[in-house]
């Protein structure tokens, strides 16, 4: 399967933002981007998730799976975060 399908199903099936997928169908890593996610828990957000590829990973599309969600605000933090932290002097 490919990332580009369940990229569009998220953005389909949720009010995302973003949504970036890496990996393969042995482990895929799912970020995802959207005002969904603000005030609950880690939890909550990453079952959001979980949930809409579920029928994907029960018909052995996905082995596995690692979700990482962010707020927009977050998401914009993390990434000017990660962009400081990488810089080379």
């Amino acid at each position: 399967m490919h990332n580009s399908t369940i990229q569009s199903f998220l953005l389909e099936q949720l009010p995302l933002q973003e949504v970036h997928i890496s990996g393969n169908s042995n482990h895929l890593q799912i970020i995802a981007i959207g005002e969904i996610f603000f005030g609950l828990s880690r939890v909550k957000q990453q079952q959001i998730i979980y949930s809409s590829v579920a029928s994907y990973i029960t018909e052995n599309h996905i082995h596995a799976v690692s979700i990482k969600v962010y707020t927009p605000e977050e998401w914009n933090r993390a990434r000017k975060l990660h962009a400081d932290t990488s810089m080379s002097y």
